[in-house]
Protein backbone atom coordinates (compact mmCIF):
# COMPACT_ATOMS: atom_id res chain seq x y z
CA UNK A 1 0.00 0.00 0.00
CA UNK A 2 1.46 3.31 -1.02
CA UNK A 3 2.05 5.78 1.76
CA UNK A 4 2.63 9.50 1.92
CA UNK A 5 6.14 10.36 0.84
CA UNK A 6 8.07 13.03 2.73
CA UNK A 7 10.52 15.27 0.87
CA UNK A 8 13.96 13.81 0.28
CA UNK A 9 17.10 15.56 1.38
CA UNK A 10 20.42 15.09 -0.40
CA UNK A 11 22.26 14.22 2.81
CA UNK A 12 19.99 11.29 3.58
CA UNK A 13 20.19 10.08 -0.01
CA UNK A 14 23.99 9.97 0.15
CA UNK A 15 23.84 7.88 3.33
CA UNK A 16 21.36 5.51 1.72
CA UNK A 17 23.65 4.98 -1.26
CA UNK A 18 26.43 3.80 1.01
CA UNK A 19 24.47 1.90 3.67
CA UNK A 20 24.54 -1.88 4.01
CA UNK A 21 23.19 -4.99 5.69
CA UNK A 22 24.87 -6.70 8.62
CA UNK A 23 25.81 -10.25 9.47
CA UNK A 24 23.84 -12.48 11.79
CA UNK A 25 26.14 -12.56 14.83
CA UNK A 26 25.31 -10.68 17.99
CA UNK A 27 26.89 -7.21 18.40
CA UNK A 28 29.53 -6.81 21.08
CA UNK A 29 32.10 -4.30 22.29
CA UNK A 30 35.03 -5.87 20.50
CA UNK A 31 37.72 -5.29 17.91
CA UNK A 32 38.36 -7.33 14.80
CA UNK A 33 42.08 -7.73 15.58
CA UNK A 34 42.85 -7.00 11.95
CA UNK A 35 45.74 -4.57 11.68
CA UNK A 36 46.20 -4.35 7.94
CA UNK A 37 42.79 -5.22 6.48
CA UNK A 38 44.30 -7.95 4.34
CA UNK A 39 46.38 -10.37 6.39
CA UNK A 40 45.04 -10.79 9.92
CA UNK A 41 45.71 -13.34 12.62
CA UNK A 42 47.43 -16.54 11.43
CA UNK A 43 48.08 -14.98 8.02
CA UNK A 44 44.38 -14.82 7.12
CA UNK A 45 43.55 -13.02 3.91
CA UNK A 46 40.19 -11.31 4.24
CA UNK A 47 37.65 -11.07 1.46
CA UNK A 48 34.61 -8.88 0.96
CA UNK A 49 32.41 -11.70 2.21
CA UNK A 50 34.22 -11.46 5.56
CA UNK A 51 33.40 -7.78 5.91
CA UNK A 52 30.03 -7.91 4.15
CA UNK A 53 28.44 -11.34 4.65
CA UNK A 54 25.03 -12.01 3.09
CA UNK A 55 22.73 -13.04 5.96
CA UNK A 56 19.10 -14.09 5.54
CA UNK A 57 16.22 -12.93 7.76
CA UNK A 58 18.19 -9.98 9.12
CA UNK A 59 16.69 -6.76 10.44
CA UNK A 60 19.03 -3.87 11.26
CA UNK A 61 18.20 -0.58 12.92
CA UNK A 62 20.37 2.52 12.49
CA UNK A 63 20.27 5.59 14.70
CA UNK A 64 20.63 8.86 12.80
CA UNK A 65 22.09 12.18 13.83
CA UNK A 66 22.06 15.47 11.95
CA UNK A 67 19.13 14.72 9.64
CA UNK A 68 15.62 13.34 10.16
CA UNK A 69 16.11 10.74 7.41
CA UNK A 70 19.42 9.41 8.70
CA UNK A 71 17.64 6.93 11.00
CA UNK A 72 16.43 3.83 9.21
CA UNK A 73 15.42 0.20 9.51
CA UNK A 74 16.60 -2.36 6.97
CA UNK A 75 15.59 -5.90 6.01
CA UNK A 76 17.14 -8.49 3.73
CA UNK A 77 14.45 -9.21 1.14
CA UNK A 78 16.31 -11.61 -1.14
CA UNK A 79 19.61 -13.46 -1.42
CA UNK A 80 20.11 -14.98 -4.86
CA UNK A 81 23.59 -16.39 -5.40
CA UNK A 82 26.06 -13.51 -5.42
CA UNK A 83 23.33 -10.88 -5.11
CA UNK A 84 21.44 -9.44 -2.14
CA UNK A 85 18.40 -7.16 -2.09
CA UNK A 86 17.92 -4.87 0.89
CA UNK A 87 14.83 -2.90 1.91
CA UNK A 88 15.41 0.40 3.73
CA UNK A 89 12.77 2.51 5.50
CA UNK A 90 13.98 5.94 6.67
CA UNK A 91 10.58 7.33 7.64
CA UNK A 92 10.29 9.35 4.45
CA UNK A 93 10.30 6.58 1.87
CA UNK A 94 10.98 2.88 1.47
CA UNK A 95 13.68 1.96 -1.01
CA UNK A 96 15.16 -1.29 -2.30
CA UNK A 97 18.69 -1.78 -3.56
CA UNK A 98 20.51 -4.72 -5.10
CA UNK A 99 24.20 -5.44 -4.39
CA UNK A 100 26.49 -8.00 -5.97
CA UNK A 101 29.71 -9.50 -4.60
CA UNK A 102 31.64 -10.60 -7.67
CA UNK A 103 35.26 -10.60 -8.84
CA UNK A 104 36.61 -8.88 -5.75
CA UNK A 105 34.10 -6.02 -5.79
CA UNK A 106 30.91 -5.25 -3.87
CA UNK A 107 28.79 -3.32 -6.35
CA UNK A 108 25.45 -1.54 -5.99
CA UNK A 109 23.57 -2.51 -9.16
CA UNK A 110 20.24 -0.78 -8.61
CA UNK A 111 18.47 1.52 -6.18
CA UNK A 112 14.73 2.17 -6.43
CA UNK A 113 12.64 4.52 -4.33
CA UNK A 114 8.99 4.28 -3.27
CA UNK A 115 9.04 0.48 -3.07
CA UNK A 116 6.22 -0.21 -0.61
CA UNK A 117 5.78 -3.78 -1.82
CA UNK A 118 8.08 -6.80 -2.01
CA UNK A 119 9.33 -7.88 -5.43
CA UNK A 120 12.53 -9.60 -6.50
CA UNK A 121 14.73 -7.15 -8.45
CA UNK A 122 17.92 -9.22 -8.44
CA UNK A 123 17.54 -10.32 -12.07
CA UNK A 124 16.99 -6.80 -13.42
CA UNK A 125 19.57 -5.11 -15.62
CA UNK A 126 22.06 -3.03 -13.65
CA UNK A 127 21.51 0.73 -13.86
CA UNK A 128 24.22 1.99 -11.48
CA UNK A 129 27.34 -0.19 -11.01
CA UNK A 130 28.62 1.75 -7.98
CA UNK A 131 31.54 -0.05 -6.30
CA UNK A 132 31.18 0.02 -2.50
CA UNK A 133 34.15 -2.19 -1.59
CA UNK A 134 37.12 -3.39 -3.61
CA UNK A 135 39.80 -5.97 -2.88
CA UNK A 136 42.51 -6.11 -1.71
CA UNK A 137 41.06 -4.86 1.57
CA UNK A 138 44.04 -2.82 2.61
CA UNK A 139 44.90 0.85 3.06
CA UNK A 140 45.52 2.54 -0.27
CA UNK A 141 43.15 0.52 -2.45
CA UNK A 142 41.25 3.14 -4.43
CA UNK A 143 38.81 3.50 -7.31
CA UNK A 144 36.67 6.07 -9.14
CA UNK A 145 32.85 6.06 -9.12
CA UNK A 146 30.72 6.61 -12.26
CA UNK A 147 30.10 10.27 -11.28
CA UNK A 148 33.83 10.93 -10.90
CA UNK A 149 33.89 10.76 -7.10
CA UNK A 150 36.98 9.17 -5.54
CA UNK A 151 36.66 6.26 -3.10
CA UNK A 152 39.46 4.52 -1.20
CA UNK A 153 40.26 2.38 1.81
CA UNK A 154 41.80 4.82 4.29
CA UNK A 155 42.17 2.61 7.36
CA UNK A 156 41.84 -0.98 8.51
CA UNK A 157 41.88 -0.70 12.29
CA UNK A 158 39.93 2.48 12.95
CA UNK A 159 38.21 2.87 16.33
CA UNK A 160 34.52 3.82 16.10
CA UNK A 161 31.61 4.05 18.50
CA UNK A 162 28.00 3.11 17.77
CA UNK A 163 24.91 2.60 19.97
CA UNK A 164 25.50 -1.16 19.58
CA UNK A 165 29.11 -1.05 20.77
CA UNK A 166 32.69 -0.01 20.04
CA UNK A 167 34.54 -1.55 17.11
CA UNK A 168 37.74 -1.63 15.11
CA UNK A 169 36.68 -1.07 11.52
CA UNK A 170 37.71 -0.94 7.90
CA UNK A 171 37.31 2.71 6.86
CA UNK A 172 36.24 3.61 3.30
CA UNK A 173 36.36 7.30 2.34
CA UNK A 174 34.51 8.89 -0.58
CA UNK A 175 35.29 12.44 -1.75
CA UNK A 176 32.70 14.11 -3.97
CA UNK A 177 32.99 16.95 -6.47
CA UNK A 178 31.30 19.37 -4.05
CA UNK A 179 34.04 18.63 -1.46
CA UNK A 180 31.68 16.67 0.77
CA UNK A 181 33.06 13.47 2.25
CA UNK A 182 31.49 10.19 3.34
CA UNK A 183 33.25 7.71 5.61
CA UNK A 184 31.80 4.19 5.80
CA UNK A 185 32.89 1.71 8.44
CA UNK A 186 32.80 -2.07 7.97
CA UNK A 187 33.49 -4.54 10.77
CA UNK A 188 34.77 -8.07 10.28
CA UNK A 189 31.89 -10.60 10.35
CA UNK A 190 29.35 -7.82 10.95
CA UNK A 191 29.14 -5.62 7.84
CA UNK A 192 28.66 -1.86 7.77
CA UNK A 193 28.06 -0.40 11.23
CA UNK A 194 28.42 3.31 10.59
CA UNK A 195 28.31 5.91 7.80
CA UNK A 196 29.23 9.59 8.27
CA UNK A 197 28.70 12.38 5.71
CA UNK A 198 30.35 15.75 6.30
CA UNK A 199 30.73 19.09 4.54
CA UNK A 200 31.87 22.51 5.82
CA UNK A 201 31.41 21.54 9.46
CA UNK A 202 28.02 19.86 8.97
CA UNK A 203 27.83 16.16 9.80
CA UNK A 204 25.15 13.54 9.28
CA UNK A 205 25.57 9.97 10.50
CA UNK A 206 23.80 6.61 10.63
CA UNK A 207 25.09 4.22 13.31
CA UNK A 208 24.12 0.66 14.13
CA UNK A 209 21.75 0.54 17.07
CA UNK A 210 20.46 -3.02 16.96
CA UNK A 211 19.88 -5.97 14.70
CA UNK A 212 17.65 -8.96 14.90
CA UNK A 213 18.28 -12.35 13.35
CA UNK A 214 15.44 -14.62 12.20
CA UNK A 215 13.36 -11.50 11.54
CA UNK A 216 10.58 -10.99 9.01
CA UNK A 217 9.48 -7.87 7.17
CA UNK A 218 5.92 -7.11 8.22
CA UNK A 219 3.37 -4.86 6.57
CA UNK A 220 -0.36 -4.24 6.76
CA UNK A 221 -2.19 -5.80 3.81
CA UNK A 222 -5.80 -5.10 2.90
CA UNK A 223 -7.57 -8.30 1.83
CA UNK A 224 -10.75 -7.69 -0.14
CA UNK A 225 -13.81 -9.91 -0.40
CA UNK A 226 -17.51 -9.39 -1.07
CA UNK A 227 -20.96 -9.92 0.31
CA UNK A 228 -23.88 -10.76 -1.98
CA UNK A 229 -26.85 -8.46 -1.38
CA UNK A 230 -30.41 -8.71 -2.76
CA UNK A 231 -29.49 -6.41 -5.64
CA UNK A 232 -25.71 -6.40 -6.03
CA UNK A 233 -22.43 -7.15 -4.27
CA UNK A 234 -20.89 -5.22 -1.38
CA UNK A 235 -17.11 -4.79 -1.41
CA UNK A 236 -15.64 -5.49 2.02
CA UNK A 237 -12.13 -5.84 3.39
CA UNK A 238 -10.07 -6.79 6.44
CA UNK A 239 -6.57 -5.65 7.27
CA UNK A 240 -4.06 -8.39 8.06
CA UNK A 241 -0.40 -8.37 8.99
CA UNK A 242 1.74 -9.97 6.33
CA UNK A 243 5.15 -11.30 7.38
CA UNK A 244 7.80 -12.23 4.84
CA UNK A 245 11.26 -13.60 5.51
CA UNK A 246 14.16 -13.55 3.06
CA UNK A 247 13.20 -15.07 -0.32
CA UNK A 248 9.56 -15.55 0.72
CA UNK A 249 7.01 -14.24 -1.79
CA UNK A 250 3.90 -12.11 -1.29
CA UNK A 251 1.95 -14.37 -3.64
CA UNK A 252 1.97 -17.06 -0.96
CA UNK A 253 0.41 -14.68 1.55
CA UNK A 254 -2.33 -13.81 -0.92
CA UNK A 255 -2.92 -17.44 -1.86
CA UNK A 256 -3.32 -18.47 1.78
CA UNK A 257 -5.77 -15.68 2.56
CA UNK A 258 -7.77 -15.95 -0.68
CA UNK A 259 -8.43 -19.59 0.27
CA UNK A 260 -10.35 -18.56 3.37
CA UNK A 261 -13.12 -16.14 4.26
CA UNK A 262 -12.48 -12.90 6.08
CA UNK A 263 -13.68 -14.60 9.27
CA UNK A 264 -16.76 -15.62 11.21
CA UNK A 265 -19.59 -13.11 11.11
CA UNK A 266 -18.32 -11.30 8.00
CA UNK A 267 -20.69 -12.98 5.57
CA UNK A 268 -17.83 -13.82 3.21
CA UNK A 269 -16.57 -16.99 1.56
CA UNK A 270 -13.15 -18.03 0.23
CA UNK A 271 -12.26 -16.21 -2.98
CA UNK A 272 -10.43 -19.21 -4.49
CA UNK A 273 -10.65 -22.96 -3.99
CA UNK A 274 -8.14 -24.89 -1.93
CA UNK A 275 -6.69 -26.34 -5.15
CA UNK A 276 -6.21 -22.99 -6.88
CA UNK A 277 -2.60 -21.86 -7.05
CA UNK A 278 -1.12 -18.44 -7.75
CA UNK A 279 1.57 -19.33 -10.28
CA UNK A 280 3.14 -15.88 -10.40
CA UNK A 281 2.57 -12.31 -9.26
CA UNK A 282 4.42 -9.15 -10.28
CA UNK A 283 4.05 -5.46 -11.04
CA UNK A 284 5.28 -3.00 -13.64
CA UNK A 285 4.99 0.29 -11.76
CA UNK A 286 5.86 2.39 -14.81
CA UNK A 287 2.77 0.98 -16.52
CA UNK A 288 0.66 0.97 -13.33
CA UNK A 289 -0.18 -2.67 -14.06
CA UNK A 290 0.03 -5.73 -11.82
CA UNK A 291 0.05 -9.25 -13.22
CA UNK A 292 -1.32 -12.38 -11.56
CA UNK A 293 -1.39 -15.84 -13.10
CA UNK A 294 -3.67 -18.47 -11.54
CA UNK A 295 -3.89 -22.19 -12.14
CA UNK A 296 -6.94 -23.29 -14.15
CA UNK A 297 -8.84 -24.25 -10.98
CA UNK A 298 -9.42 -20.53 -10.40
CA UNK A 299 -12.26 -20.81 -12.95
CA UNK A 300 -13.01 -24.55 -13.08
CA UNK A 301 -13.63 -24.74 -9.31
CA UNK A 302 -15.26 -21.33 -8.92
CA UNK A 303 -18.79 -22.74 -9.34
CA UNK A 304 -20.14 -19.25 -9.77
CA UNK A 305 -22.78 -17.36 -11.63
CA UNK A 306 -22.19 -13.92 -13.04
CA UNK A 307 -22.73 -12.09 -9.73
CA UNK A 308 -20.35 -14.25 -7.71
CA UNK A 309 -17.74 -14.26 -10.47
CA UNK A 310 -17.84 -10.47 -10.50
CA UNK A 311 -17.31 -10.46 -6.74
CA UNK A 312 -14.38 -12.89 -6.96
CA UNK A 313 -12.66 -10.92 -9.70
CA UNK A 314 -13.18 -7.61 -7.91
CA UNK A 315 -11.77 -9.08 -4.68
CA UNK A 316 -8.62 -10.27 -6.46
CA UNK A 317 -8.14 -7.07 -8.44
CA UNK A 318 -8.74 -4.74 -5.50
CA UNK A 319 -6.44 -6.72 -3.17
CA UNK A 320 -3.55 -6.87 -5.63
CA UNK A 321 -4.07 -3.33 -6.89
CA UNK A 322 -4.07 -1.91 -3.36
CA UNK A 323 -0.90 -3.78 -2.41
CA UNK A 324 1.09 -2.56 -5.40
CA UNK A 325 -0.50 0.90 -5.56
CA UNK A 326 -1.77 0.42 -9.15
CA UNK A 327 -5.24 0.58 -10.69
CA UNK A 328 -4.92 -2.07 -13.42
CA UNK A 329 -4.54 -5.83 -12.96
CA UNK A 330 -4.13 -8.45 -15.68
CA UNK A 331 -5.42 -11.90 -14.67
CA UNK A 332 -4.27 -14.93 -16.64
CA UNK A 333 -4.89 -18.67 -16.33
CA UNK A 334 -1.81 -20.87 -16.72
CA UNK A 335 -0.29 -18.18 -18.91
CA UNK A 336 -3.32 -17.62 -21.13
CA UNK A 337 -5.96 -14.84 -21.11
CA UNK A 338 -8.73 -15.06 -18.53
CA UNK A 339 -11.72 -16.93 -19.88
CA UNK A 340 -14.87 -18.28 -18.25
CA UNK A 341 -18.43 -19.00 -19.27
CA UNK A 342 -19.32 -15.35 -18.71
CA UNK A 343 -16.20 -13.23 -19.18
CA UNK A 344 -13.54 -13.42 -21.88
CA UNK A 345 -10.42 -11.24 -21.87
CA UNK A 346 -8.09 -10.56 -24.78
CA UNK A 347 -4.31 -10.88 -24.37
CA UNK A 348 -3.06 -7.82 -22.46
CA UNK A 349 -6.57 -6.74 -21.45
CA UNK A 350 -6.82 -5.72 -17.80
CA UNK A 351 -9.35 -5.33 -15.00
CA UNK A 352 -9.49 -2.07 -13.04
CA UNK A 353 -9.78 -1.57 -9.30
CA UNK A 354 -13.08 -0.40 -7.84
CA UNK A 355 -13.21 0.60 -4.19
CA UNK A 356 -16.54 2.42 -4.38
CA UNK A 357 -18.65 1.76 -1.31
CA UNK A 358 -15.99 -0.43 0.32
CA UNK A 359 -16.58 -1.38 3.95
CA UNK A 360 -14.26 -2.70 6.62
CA UNK A 361 -15.54 -5.82 8.40
CA UNK A 362 -14.71 -7.27 11.79
CA UNK A 363 -14.81 -10.89 12.83
CA UNK A 364 -17.23 -12.21 15.42
CA UNK A 365 -15.79 -12.68 18.94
Amino acid sequence: MKRFRKPHLILAAVLMLTSGALAGCQPSNTTNNNNNGNNGNNGTTYKISDYYPFTANLKTVYEGQGNEFASKTEYVDYIKGDKIQIRSDNGGTVSARVLQNLNGELVQLNLKDEIYYKQDMTAETAAQNIVLLKEPLKTGTNWTLPDGSKRSITGTDVSITTPSGDYKALEVTTTYADSSVTKDYYVLNKGMVKSVWSQNGTEVSSSLKEYVTDAAYTSIIRMYNFQVTTTDIQTVYKEIQGSLKTNEEIKDVFQKNFRQSLGAGTGTSPVISINTVINSLSVKPDESIAYVDFSGQFVSEMNAGTTKETGVLRSVVDTIGKYYGVDKVIITLDGGPYSSGHIYMNPGEYFTTNYQGEKKVTTAP
